[in-house]
């Protein structure tokens, strides 16, 4: 099928001859409308006439093509872009093709000769360009040519001008093509060698003409044409032949050492080998460029005596060495939050106050106000995001190369909605992948001495492997396969244009969630949703589908990241319940993507069980007594908070386990509750009794009192509250 431009509106400058000419010319054949532009002026720069616009228009015209003439400087570029929005109403393609010629050796250029080239060619194709960019954003397409030169490429006598122009507009299609990646818009630059007015000052006559510019307009129309992702790449063209360049880096050579100071001789001394083309590498981006950089640091800076110990040596190279990082402690972090930051937390990962389930994470006064299970990971991040892993020895990594692979979380009680803790992080394990590093660290987040929750984040150095490790460690939490049948339930949430610039505001200040320019230099066409998002999005559909929202039932979560999510994408969760484990997989829904893999979420057992199954499966008999209070509290709470009024507290113990569960009995506030776990407050009095005991006193069999002298009840706060105990455990036998 042959390459239309119907509908697409093509600026080409310095069109009035030669190549520009036959590229205007080509586009109008093909269905675009064509602006001309030319100055009419020499080659030099001077005079200014309509003539040359006006021939190529009436030839464009004379074909049955679209086409208007511009007589602008490329210096005033909104009025080269205005001419073709007041004509066509658009602007797709802008080529810039114009240029004049002031040669000169290089001790003989004025600064008019300077200037003046640098003003048509690089300023005036950034002007120009300029002035189309954002109409090219709005319409989500653009495709932009810049000029260049074999003397911008390998540099001529007597073009130092030219020169550095023609390489200084490579440099800004470079750039361009990078931002406008995410926007469809494509930069490309050309070297064509073809005759023209500026060639014929430096080829044979006979040459120039063979040389014909109708030999690269089909160039220059294929890399604007729709259907072409070519983009940030340089291409000579000429004569029917076409090349693609790219930069070429010889392996090098370090030729300093740690601790001693680099010298000139030692440049000298490995001349050769700095200069060696064998196995070149040919890096393609900034990055590419930066990582040899940072893997000579981390070589240098982890040298030691391993000439003798080929893994050791190996180790050495990669900058990793499990031996000296393995059991590695970090400095202890302390994280202080208020219920701000949980409500923050749970906005971040999607929840939203039209779902009235969702309340009790969001407003906190909430009579179950709660946080949500997954502000762990918060809490726990802290200990890595203050940079201590940047001090553990063995670990000389590149940071900007470091991903999160796998998150492991585990509550041995429900979070606070206030307070301090404080987090301690060990390497766990440190992995040989081949390809790169993983390493495990385990982090224990405590509430003053109290072990709150445990992590373990798995994160992977790319570039980092083949230092001779282990694969595979006992220490990992493993993610699992869900079973291979039909979800048993599906929920589809969709996230907002604007969700990683919310979630990023519980912590992780990555600019990769927030800046087109760096999500674009990570290789992004936009930013990216946290992975730690999705898996917040993820968590809370379970909690919400198999626990009734209730945070007393969450135990851990795993997931693997397999693939990132775009913000304003529907997060898709699949689930499959298998007793108390909860297996997910997450998918994007506009493209199937899988992102989130291998992952599962434990539940604490529901209170519906008999109390034969609850012992026999490690439970607590006491569930049963307190979900029986939750029933009477629903049926008469607020006549039981005016003869209350106060708040109780139970930690139950269980074959010494301290607590094995917290239960919160509020006939203070509302209609009075009753949740699993503790108080978001202060209760007024917390009692503290074996899960055996406990039974004995609601059945009559054990006086509280006796219970209290006899030290089987503890009692915290206000004592005689206790009293008031009765009117929520009498009639025990239906207890």
């Amino acid at each position: 099928m042959s390459l239309s431009f119907e509908g697409r509106v093509v600026l080409v400058t310095g069109a009035g001859g030669g190549l520009g000419r036959e590229y205007a010319l080509a586009f109008a054949e093909r269905g675009a409308s064509v602006v001309v532009n030319d100055l009419g002026a020499d080659t030099k720069g001077g005079g200014k006439s309509s003539a040359a616009a006006d021939n190529v228009v009436e030839e464009i015209r004379a074909k049955g093509g679209k086409a208007v003439a511009n007589y602008d400087s490329v210096e005033d570029g909104d009025k080269l872009i205005q001419s073709a929005l007041d004509a066509f109403g658009r602007i797709d393609v802008v080529v810039n093709n114009a240029g004049i010629l002031r040669d000169r050796s290089f001790a003989r250029t004025s600064d008019l000769d300077w200037d003046l080239i640098q003003r048509v060619h690089l300023r005036g194709s950034f002007l120009v360009t300029r002035a189309a960019w954002n109409h090219m954003k709005n319409q989500k397409f653009g495709r932009i040519i810049m000029t260049a030169s074999a003397a911008g490429i390998y540099g001529n006598f007597g073009q130092a001008n030219y020169s550095a122009a023609k390489l200084g507009m490579l440099g800004l299609a470079n750039t361009l093509a990078i931002e406008g990646r995410k926007y469809n818009i494509h930069c490309n630059t050309i070297a064509p060698v073809a005759g023209s007015r500026l060639t014929e000052t430096v080829m044979p006559p006979d040459l120039v003409a063979s040389l014909k510019p109708e030999y690269v307009a089909p160039m220059v129309l294929w890399l604007c044409h729709e259907q072409c992702q070519e983009s940030g790449a340089l291409f000579e063209v000429g004569a029917g032949w076409i090349g693609k360049l790219r930069w070429e880096r010889s392996q090098g050579c370090i030729v300093r050492q740690k601790n001693q100071p680099m010298t000139p001789e030692a440049v000298r001394d490995q001349w050769d080998k700095i200069c060696d083309f064998t196995d070149a590498t040919k890096p393609t981006s900034i990055q590419e460029s930066l990582q040899s950089v940072v893997d000579v640091l981390s070589r240098v800076e982890s040298e030691e005596e391993v000439s003798a110990n080929p893994a050791a040596a190996a180790a050495s190279a990669s900058g990793i060495n499990p031996t000296e990082a393995v059991g590695q402690k970090l400095p202890p972090s302390t994280f202080t939050f208020t219920h701000t930051q949980c409500i923050l937390y749970a906005l971040g990962v999607g929840m939203s106050t039209k779902d009235p389930d969702h309340l009790r994470f969001l407003y906190e006064g909430h009579e179950d106000f709660s946080c949500l299970p997954t502000f762990g990971v918060i809490t726990s991040q802290a200990a890595m995001m203050d940079g201590g892993l940047s001090s553990i020895p063995g670990l000389n990594i590149d940071f900007t190369q470091v991903l999160h692979g796998e998150q492991y979380l585990e509550l041995y009680k429900p979070l606070p909605t206030s307070g301090t803790l404080t987090s301690e992080c060990t390497i766990a394990d440190v992995l040989d992948k081949g390809s790169g590093a993983v390493i495990l660290l385990d982090v224990n987040t405590y509430n003053g001495d109290e072990l709150i929750c445990y992590s373990q984040f798995s994160v992977f150095v790319v570039g980092a492997g083949g230092f001779g490790g282990k694969r595979t460690s006992e220490k990992a939490k493993a993610p699992l396969p869900p079973p291979k049948r039909a979800p048993d339930a599906v929920v589809i949430d969709s996230t907002t244009r604007d969700q990683a610039a919310l979630y990023r505001l519980s912590g992780d200040w990555n600019p990769l969630h927030i800046d087109p320019s760096f999500a674009a230099m990570a290789g992004f066409k936009a930013p990216i949703l946290h992975g730690l998002c999705s898996f917040g999005f993820a968590a809370r559909h379970v909690l919400k589908h198999y626990a009734d929202n209730d945070p007393s039932r969450f135990k851990a979560i795993k997931v693997r990241f397999a693939k990132p999510v775009m913000p304003g994408q529907s997060l898709q969760t699949e689930m499959w319940k298998e007793g108390n484990r909860i297996h997910i997989q997450c998918k994007v829904k506009e493209t199937d993507a899988v992102v989130l893999t291998g992952a599962y979420v434990d539940l604490h057992g529901t209170s519906e069980a008999s109390p034969e199954n609850l012992t026999q499966g490690g439970g607590l008999q006491s569930e049963l007594v307190f979900a029986e209070i939750g029933r009477r509290i629903k049926d008469t709470g607020s006549e039981l908070v005016k003869k209350v009024n106060a708040v109780f507290g139970w930690e139950i113990t269980k074959a010494g386990k301290n607590p094995a569960a917290q239960w919160t009995i509020d006939l203070k506030n509302g209609n009075g509750s009753l949740h699993r776990g503790p108080y978001s407050g202060k209760a007024d009095v917390t009692f503290t009794v074996s899960d055996e005991d406990f039974m004995e006193v609601v059945q009559g069999k054990l006086n509280p009192q006796k219970a209290f002298f006899s030290g089987k009840l503890k009692v915290r706060g206000n004592i005689m509250l206790s009293q008031k105990l009765e009117v929520i455990l009498k009639d025990y036998a239906k207890l």
